[in-house]
This record gives structure tokens, sequence and C-alpha cells, in this order.
């Protein structure tokens, strides 16, 4: 599919979306529309692989007939049931029963069949229960199929669901069936739905530019950027993963097959199943990924408090875009949390540096974090002055990339890209000064490839200065300017003054004073015909 038939694909879909809500606000039907094509993407890659496992057995159906093939198969093969379901699981790690099959839920919507709504319920209790070898319970936690924004009656509900799987059926049924394109679509989606959550999007949404930068720099080789890309990452980690959105343009810049295990940890429980459901929606097995639904402040998850440093989650990258100066209630027990005790703890009024030693804390000697922070965390005093100053003297930050403002949708500051290695190769940090680099939008202003592009050369081919864009700068300037960050402090991004032509000035001036002295000799000339005292 090309990129005009994606584009037209999400547009269908939103178009649908927009018409159908009513009433509804755009977060509550985003839980719907992006569970229905889920449920789509899952039924799909189910039965094209159920057709190649049960080969020439598998029915073939009067055009006519609109049962879903599996369905007939499962009535005429009971015996056989459980051990094509053992097959199946172990081929694509798990099973959708005949009557949860989005092609079956699309024909009881069709014919407007009283049962959907309970239908619906049941099969995503099941898929939530028992389809997968590792339960993903409370996956549709969110989606309340009996809210009386889809109706005040029962019935009313019922009608309201079969109208929307119907439009959603009949809008995907012209355009490709291949699961990339459905996981790009629900992509687009949830870009759309941030579009129209403003700075609610914050919680799950870095545009997609952004998020290319972070992803292209955390998979090139940590001490030798230049040399291009690692083979494989063991592991990566989003602390703060939103949709899941970085994590897979990581994967996507990795490929399929180049990444060992994939991290991620969500407060929002709304945006913890987005996460989940947009990692199986592209293809990843629930065996390649683990999502936590918990603080990563406070870090709830058993997997990364492991004490015995052999033990200790080690991520060859780590990427995140946190909560931008979150608040956050710091006490003295946190104060001897292993992540913060060597450098201090981040103030009640912005977790920023929080955030950031607990993602760096995971990241292995050879691995690459590239954090989103705020610009104060460059400049800011008292305890962050610490923290930052520690991690400049001990040599973990590398890189500090400025970026326009307007990017993203929860915030119209300028914010920074912060890269940060365990054990960096050279003495210095490079500042990088994309802020005046961008196309203006009418709501958000926009990262174009060539703008992604001269960041990431910047950064693999560390400049020692390249005017008004790009400086390396020694430890012992940065010593100078007591640790302060400040991107202007590096790179000078004042315009040059014009020369001036002192002849010509001088030239023109004389010529105004001549023709002030003859416009007022004509002046003069008309006052004394008016008998008016000359000027």
């Amino acid at each position: 599919m090309t990129k005009d038939q994606l584009s037209q694909l999400g547009k269908t879909l939103w178009a649908i979306a927009d018409d159908l809500r009513g009433a509804m606000n755009a977060d509550d039907f985003r839980d719907y529309m992006l569970s229905f094509l889920f449920l789509r993407y899952l039924s799909d890659n189910f039965e094209a692989a159920a057709r190649k496992e049960l080969g020439a057995d598998y029915p073939r159906l009067d055009d006519e007939d609109r049962r879903a093939p599996l369905a007939v198969w499962y009535a005429d093969n009971a015996e056989d049931v459980p051990a094509f379901e053992k097959q199946m699981r172990r081929k694509v790690h798990y099973v959708i029963r005949p009557d949860y099959l989005w092609s079956s839920v699309y024909e009881r919507a069709r014919t407007q069949n009283d049962e959907l709504l309970q239908t619906l319920e049941r099969g995503f209790k099941y898929i939530e229960n028992e389809s997968f070898a590792s339960t993903f319970q409370g996956l549709f936690s969110e989606i309340n199929l009996n809210s009386e924004k889809l109706g005040r009656t029962p019935k009313a509900r019922n009608d309201k669901l079969c109208t929307i799987i119907t439009k959603i059926a009949e809008g995907i049924a012209r355009f490709s069936t291949d699961s990339d394109i459905l996981g790009d679509a629900y992509e687009y989606l949830i870009g759309q739905f941030a579009a129209g959550s403003g700075k609610k999007a914050g919680e799950f949404y870095t545009p997609q530019s952004v998020s290319t930068i972070l992803s292209r720099i955390v998979t090139l080789d940590s001490q030798n950027p230049a040399s291009g890309k690692k083979k494989k990452l063991n592991n990566l980690l989003d602390f703060a993963c939103g949709s899941g959105s970085l994590l897979l343009n990581v994967r996507h810049q990795m490929g399929p097959h180049g990444i060992g295990k994939i991290y991620g940890q969500e407060k929002n429980i709304t945006t913890y199943n987005l996460a989940r459901m947009n990692m199986l929606l592209h293809g990843v097995k629930d065996s390649e990924f683990e999502i936590h639904h918990g603080d990563s402040l406070t870090n709830d998850w058993d997997l990364l408090n492991e004490m015995n440093p052999a033990k200790k989650l080690q991520c060859d990258a780590v990427v995140a875009n946190p909560p931008f100066s979150y608040r956050w209630q710091p006490n003295e027990a946190l104060g001897e949390d292993f992540r913060f005790k060597n450098y201090g703890l981040a103030p009640k009024s912005a977790a920023d540096f929080a955030f950031l030693l607990h993602g760096f804390h995971f990241l292995g000697d050879e691995g690459t974090m590239a954090i989103i922070l705020p610009h104060g965390v460059l400049f800011r005093g008292g305890v962050e002055s610490r923290i930052r100053t520690k991690l400049l003297k001990d040599g973990h930050i590398d890189t500090v990339i400025g970026l326009p403002a307007n990017l993203f949708f929860s915030t119209g500051i300028p914010v920074c890209i912060l890269v940060l290695k365990k054990c960096k190769k050279p003495d210095d940090v490079l500042f990088i000064n994309a802020a005046e680099h961008f196309e203006k939008g009418k709501r958000q202003n926009q990262l174009l490839p060539a703008h992604i592009d001269k960041i990431v050369d910047a950064y693999q081919q560390r400049p020692e200065n390249t005017e008004r864009y790009a400086r390396c700068v020694s430890m012992q300037e940065i010593e100078k300017n007591d640790y302060n960050l400040n991107i202007s402090r590096y790179v000078n991004t004042a315009e040059p003054e014009p020369e001036i032509d002192l002849a010509a000035v001088h030239a023109q001036l004389i010529d105004i004073d001549r023709r002030i002295a003859e416009a007022t000799k004509a002046h003069n000339k008309h006052l004394k015909e008016l008998g008016l005292p000359k000027l």
C-alpha cells in the first residue's frame, strides 16, 4: 500500500470516528474505535495462519455463505480442535474462537443481531483471559459496552455498536488487509485522537518526527555513532511508554528481529492498554515484550527492583518522553533508593531528573539513552544543578539537542533531548541547536525528514563547530559556566549584523538634507503667498 493509500485509509477511519461518535468525546470513542481495529487485526492474522495450517482442509465457502470458515471447521472437527489450538498457540501465540472473530462479529452487526453486545463482551473476556499463553487481563477494561454514552437502553447500545462495526468493516474493506497496514492505520488514528485531545495527548503520544530522532540515535553504535547501527539490541526500555509508539519506532529502525526484548511501563490504565494492543497489532509476539502498569517514580515493578547487580535489567537502549515538570512527592525512603542515592532527589516541583535517573540506572555500559525533557533541566539551580553537575563530571551527558517550540500537542514550549551514556568516549558535550529548523504549521510545527537527517547527521559526525547549529564543548568550558547547559551559551544563535557602508549612508544623509531644504523652500513660498509666517 502506498503512502497516499495509507493516508486515505486513515482519513476514512477518522471520518467514520468523527461521524459516529456523536455527543461522545474523542477520548471515549477512541477506545471503541481502536479496540475494534485491534480485534480486526487479531482475527485476520489468526485466520491467515489457520488457512496455512489447515491447507486443503480449510473450508471454502460459497460467496453467499457469510459464516466464518473456521466456524464450519470447528463444527465439523470438534475432536481435532484442542490439537489445532495447541499448534496455533505455538505458531502465532494466541487463539480466537470462531464466534469472536471479526468476520463473525461483523456479520452480527450487519444483520442487526440482538446478541452483538453480549457476544462482544464474551469475546473481549476470552481474549483477555484465554487467547494468549500469557494472559492480557484488563486489556479491554476501559471499554464500557454498557455505557449510556452508547445509548440509554441495551437495545440502543446494541444498535449503536452494530452501526459502528458495520461502518468500520465497510470502510476498511476496500483497502489491503495486510497486518502492517492495520498497524500503520492504528498509529495514524492515535495521532488524530491525540490532536483532538490537545493537552491530554501528552499522556500517550510522542510526535513521530521526534520519536524518529530518539529511535535513530539509540540504535547507532554508542561509542562510534559514525560507524552506523548496532546489529542487535538485547533489551529496550521506555519507562513512560504511553501508547508504545516510541518503542515501536525503535523496533522499526532495528527490524522485526533486531531486538531481544521490549520493556515498557505506563501509569495511565487506558494508555497502558493502548500500548499492549499496539505491540500485538504491529506483530510483536507476547513473548517479545513486557508492558507493566505502574508508577516509574515509585518503581513498583518487581522486575526493576532487583537488588542483585548480576540480575539487574541492563538495556542497550533507553528512550522516554516523560511528563514535563511533573509534581511528585519524594520522601526519605526514596532518598536511599538505589536509583537516586548517588545523585540526590529531584525537587517536588519537577520530577524531570527523577525520571532521567530512573531510566539511566537501567542503561547498560554499552547502551545509549535518549530522553525528552523541558529546557529547565539544562540550567535550573538547587538540587537539579547538583544532579546535572555530577552527571557531567562523571562523563555521562553526551549530547544536548534543542528542538523547536510547539512540536507537541501537550505543550507549546521548546524542549530538548538529552543523550546519556555510561561509558562515553569523547571528553566533551555536543550541543545541537535545531530550534530554528522546522516547518511552521497551523496548530503544531513540523519536523521534516531533512530536519531529522540534519540532527542525526550532526550527532553521528560530532562536528567541532558548525556555525549557529552544532558545537563540541570541552568540559573545561562547561565548568567555567558552572555546569550550566543552556544551549545559547555554547552555540551562538544571534544573526550577524549586516556590514554598513558608511560612505553610502553619508551620501544618503546629504541627499536627504538637500531634499528637506528644497521642500522647506517650496513650502515657505506657499506660506508667503498666503500671508503666513515662514517655517
